[in-house]
Protein backbone atom coordinates (compact mmCIF):
# COMPACT_ATOMS: atom_id res chain seq x y z
CA UNK A 1 0.00 0.00 0.00
CA UNK A 2 2.00 2.97 -1.25
CA UNK A 3 -0.69 5.56 -0.71
CA UNK A 4 -4.16 6.09 0.68
CA UNK A 5 -7.54 6.35 -0.97
CA UNK A 6 -7.91 9.00 -3.63
CA UNK A 7 -10.09 10.97 -1.21
CA UNK A 8 -7.44 10.95 1.51
CA UNK A 9 -4.77 13.56 1.97
CA UNK A 10 -1.48 12.56 3.57
CA UNK A 11 -1.49 13.00 7.33
CA UNK A 12 2.14 14.08 7.14
CA UNK A 13 4.03 15.14 4.03
CA UNK A 14 7.72 15.98 4.06
CA UNK A 15 8.73 17.97 0.99
CA UNK A 16 12.38 18.50 0.00
CA UNK A 17 13.65 18.35 3.57
CA UNK A 18 17.28 19.37 4.03
CA UNK A 19 19.17 19.21 7.30
CA UNK A 20 22.86 19.75 7.96
CA UNK A 21 24.98 19.78 11.11
CA UNK A 22 28.26 21.52 11.64
CA UNK A 23 31.14 19.41 12.97
CA UNK A 24 34.07 21.70 13.60
CA UNK A 25 35.15 22.98 10.19
CA UNK A 26 33.09 20.48 8.22
CA UNK A 27 29.37 20.28 7.41
CA UNK A 28 27.56 16.95 7.70
CA UNK A 29 24.52 16.58 5.42
CA UNK A 30 21.95 14.28 7.02
CA UNK A 31 18.88 14.92 4.85
CA UNK A 32 19.23 16.21 1.30
CA UNK A 33 15.84 16.76 -0.33
CA UNK A 34 14.01 13.99 1.54
CA UNK A 35 10.35 13.42 0.65
CA UNK A 36 7.85 11.21 2.47
CA UNK A 37 4.06 10.96 2.66
CA UNK A 38 2.22 9.11 5.44
CA UNK A 39 -1.41 8.18 4.79
CA UNK A 40 -4.25 7.62 7.29
CA UNK A 41 -4.20 4.17 8.89
CA UNK A 42 -0.86 3.25 7.32
CA UNK A 43 2.10 1.72 9.14
CA UNK A 44 5.54 2.53 7.74
CA UNK A 45 8.88 1.09 8.86
CA UNK A 46 11.95 3.32 8.58
CA UNK A 47 14.86 0.90 8.28
CA UNK A 48 18.36 2.36 7.99
CA UNK A 49 21.79 2.04 9.67
CA UNK A 50 22.63 3.97 12.81
CA UNK A 51 23.81 7.48 12.00
CA UNK A 52 21.90 7.67 8.72
CA UNK A 53 19.40 10.24 10.00
CA UNK A 54 16.41 8.19 11.18
CA UNK A 55 15.98 10.12 14.41
CA UNK A 56 16.49 13.45 12.62
CA UNK A 57 13.75 12.56 10.13
CA UNK A 58 11.38 11.55 12.95
CA UNK A 59 12.10 14.74 14.91
CA UNK A 60 11.50 16.96 11.87
CA UNK A 61 8.32 15.09 10.89
CA UNK A 62 7.12 15.40 14.50
CA UNK A 63 7.85 19.17 14.63
CA UNK A 64 10.47 18.69 17.36
CA UNK A 65 13.17 20.04 15.07
CA UNK A 66 13.06 22.42 12.11
CA UNK A 67 14.63 21.61 8.74
CA UNK A 68 17.17 23.95 7.14
CA UNK A 69 15.06 23.87 3.98
CA UNK A 70 11.83 22.24 2.88
CA UNK A 71 8.35 22.02 4.34
CA UNK A 72 6.47 19.74 6.72
CA UNK A 73 2.75 19.56 5.96
CA UNK A 74 0.37 18.28 8.66
CA UNK A 75 -3.10 17.53 7.36
CA UNK A 76 -2.25 19.48 4.20
CA UNK A 77 -1.19 22.60 6.10
CA UNK A 78 2.34 24.00 5.99
CA UNK A 79 4.00 24.32 9.40
CA UNK A 80 7.16 26.37 8.72
CA UNK A 81 5.46 29.70 9.48
CA UNK A 82 3.79 28.56 12.71
CA UNK A 83 4.77 30.16 16.01
CA UNK A 84 6.41 27.99 18.69
CA UNK A 85 3.11 28.00 20.61
CA UNK A 86 1.17 26.81 17.55
CA UNK A 87 3.74 24.09 16.82
CA UNK A 88 3.47 22.91 20.43
CA UNK A 89 -0.32 22.84 20.21
CA UNK A 90 -0.15 20.86 16.97
CA UNK A 91 2.16 18.31 18.59
CA UNK A 92 -0.22 17.93 21.54
CA UNK A 93 -3.29 17.32 19.40
CA UNK A 94 -2.07 15.69 16.17
CA UNK A 95 1.17 13.83 17.01
CA UNK A 96 2.16 11.07 19.42
CA UNK A 97 5.67 9.81 20.24
CA UNK A 98 6.99 6.50 21.57
CA UNK A 99 10.70 6.23 22.35
CA UNK A 100 13.06 3.30 22.97
CA UNK A 101 13.04 4.24 26.64
CA UNK A 102 9.48 4.51 27.97
CA UNK A 103 10.10 7.92 29.66
CA UNK A 104 7.24 7.42 32.11
CA UNK A 105 7.11 9.64 35.18
CA UNK A 106 8.15 7.32 38.05
CA UNK A 107 6.09 9.00 40.77
CA UNK A 108 2.81 8.54 38.88
CA UNK A 109 0.72 5.41 38.30
CA UNK A 110 0.13 3.96 34.85
CA UNK A 111 -3.30 5.62 34.83
CA UNK A 112 -1.90 9.03 35.82
CA UNK A 113 0.87 8.83 33.20
CA UNK A 114 -1.77 8.34 30.48
CA UNK A 115 -4.03 11.05 31.93
CA UNK A 116 -1.32 13.73 31.92
CA UNK A 117 -1.23 14.58 28.18
CA UNK A 118 -5.00 14.94 28.19
CA UNK A 119 -4.99 17.20 31.25
CA UNK A 120 -2.26 19.36 29.68
CA UNK A 121 -4.54 19.66 26.66
CA UNK A 122 -7.27 20.95 28.97
CA UNK A 123 -9.71 18.05 29.13
CA UNK A 124 -11.80 17.47 32.25
CA UNK A 125 -10.38 15.04 34.78
CA UNK A 126 -13.38 12.72 34.47
CA UNK A 127 -12.85 12.50 30.70
CA UNK A 128 -9.13 11.80 31.09
CA UNK A 129 -9.76 9.03 33.65
CA UNK A 130 -12.28 7.26 31.42
CA UNK A 131 -10.17 7.48 28.27
CA UNK A 132 -6.96 6.43 30.06
CA UNK A 133 -8.72 3.38 31.55
CA UNK A 134 -10.18 2.47 28.16
CA UNK A 135 -6.83 2.62 26.34
CA UNK A 136 -4.93 0.75 29.06
CA UNK A 137 -7.60 -1.98 29.11
CA UNK A 138 -7.39 -2.24 25.32
CA UNK A 139 -3.63 -2.81 25.66
CA UNK A 140 -4.18 -5.53 28.26
CA UNK A 141 -3.24 -3.41 31.27
CA UNK A 142 -6.65 -3.03 32.91
CA UNK A 143 -5.43 -4.73 36.08
CA UNK A 144 -2.23 -2.66 36.27
CA UNK A 145 -3.54 0.90 36.20
CA UNK A 146 -2.64 1.69 39.83
CA UNK A 147 0.94 0.43 39.49
CA UNK A 148 3.88 2.80 39.16
CA UNK A 149 6.48 2.19 36.40
CA UNK A 150 8.92 0.44 38.79
CA UNK A 151 6.19 -2.12 39.54
CA UNK A 152 5.67 -2.96 35.86
CA UNK A 153 7.67 -5.19 33.51
CA UNK A 154 9.55 -3.67 30.57
CA UNK A 155 6.82 -4.68 28.15
CA UNK A 156 4.12 -3.27 30.40
CA UNK A 157 6.01 0.02 30.77
CA UNK A 158 6.29 0.33 26.99
CA UNK A 159 2.58 -0.40 26.52
CA UNK A 160 1.80 2.38 29.03
CA UNK A 161 4.05 4.64 26.95
CA UNK A 162 2.05 3.70 23.85
CA UNK A 163 -1.21 4.43 25.68
CA UNK A 164 0.16 7.84 26.70
CA UNK A 165 1.21 8.55 23.09
CA UNK A 166 -2.30 7.91 21.75
CA UNK A 167 -4.20 9.44 24.69
CA UNK A 168 -5.05 12.62 22.75
CA UNK A 169 -6.15 10.66 19.65
CA UNK A 170 -3.31 11.89 17.41
CA UNK A 171 -3.45 11.56 13.65
CA UNK A 172 0.10 10.24 13.46
CA UNK A 173 2.31 8.22 15.79
CA UNK A 174 6.11 8.30 15.60
CA UNK A 175 8.12 5.57 17.29
CA UNK A 176 11.93 5.49 17.59
CA UNK A 177 13.09 1.88 18.16
CA UNK A 178 10.08 1.27 20.46
CA UNK A 179 10.99 -2.39 21.04
CA UNK A 180 14.78 -1.94 21.06
CA UNK A 181 15.15 -2.53 24.81
CA UNK A 182 12.86 -5.57 24.93
CA UNK A 183 13.46 -9.30 24.53
CA UNK A 184 12.07 -10.83 21.28
CA UNK A 185 8.90 -12.26 22.86
CA UNK A 186 8.04 -9.01 24.68
CA UNK A 187 8.96 -6.96 21.59
CA UNK A 188 6.51 -9.01 19.52
CA UNK A 189 3.76 -8.46 22.10
CA UNK A 190 4.35 -4.68 22.16
CA UNK A 191 4.51 -4.51 18.37
CA UNK A 192 1.23 -6.43 18.11
CA UNK A 193 -0.37 -3.89 20.47
CA UNK A 194 0.87 -1.04 18.28
CA UNK A 195 -0.52 -2.63 15.11
CA UNK A 196 -3.89 -3.24 16.81
CA UNK A 197 -4.11 0.45 17.68
CA UNK A 198 -3.27 1.50 14.11
CA UNK A 199 -6.04 -0.70 12.72
CA UNK A 200 -8.57 0.36 15.37
CA UNK A 201 -7.98 4.12 15.18
CA UNK A 202 -6.64 4.72 11.62
CA UNK A 203 -3.71 6.57 13.14
CA UNK A 204 -0.76 6.77 10.75
CA UNK A 205 2.47 5.30 12.16
CA UNK A 206 6.15 5.71 11.28
CA UNK A 207 8.53 3.44 13.21
CA UNK A 208 12.31 3.60 13.07
CA UNK A 209 13.52 0.05 13.67
CA UNK A 210 16.40 -2.36 13.05
CA UNK A 211 14.05 -5.32 13.38
CA UNK A 212 13.45 -6.54 9.83
CA UNK A 213 10.98 -9.20 10.96
CA UNK A 214 8.73 -6.54 12.51
CA UNK A 215 9.29 -4.19 9.55
CA UNK A 216 8.11 -6.93 7.21
CA UNK A 217 4.71 -6.94 8.92
CA UNK A 218 4.06 -3.26 8.18
CA UNK A 219 2.37 -1.72 5.14
CA UNK A 220 5.51 -0.04 3.77
CA UNK A 221 9.23 -0.08 4.34
CA UNK A 222 11.43 2.91 3.58
CA UNK A 223 15.10 3.65 4.10
CA UNK A 224 17.51 6.58 3.92
CA UNK A 225 20.18 6.68 1.25
CA UNK A 226 22.40 9.72 0.66
CA UNK A 227 19.89 11.91 2.50
CA UNK A 228 16.88 10.73 0.46
CA UNK A 229 13.94 8.56 1.51
CA UNK A 230 13.73 5.46 -0.71
CA UNK A 231 11.00 2.82 -0.84
CA UNK A 232 12.03 -0.77 -0.12
CA UNK A 233 10.35 -3.85 -1.54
Amino acid sequence: MAQGDEHDAPVIYLHDIRRQYRQGESVLTILDGAKLALWPGQSVALVAPSGSGKSTLLHIAGLLESPDEGEVYVGGNATSTLSDADRTQLRRTEIGFVYQSHRLLPEFTALENVMLPQMIRGLKRSETVNRAKEILAYLGLGERITHRPAELSGGEQQRVAIARAVANAPRVLFADEPTGNLDPHTADHVFHALMQLVKATRVSMLIATHNMELAGRMDRRVSLQDGHVVELE
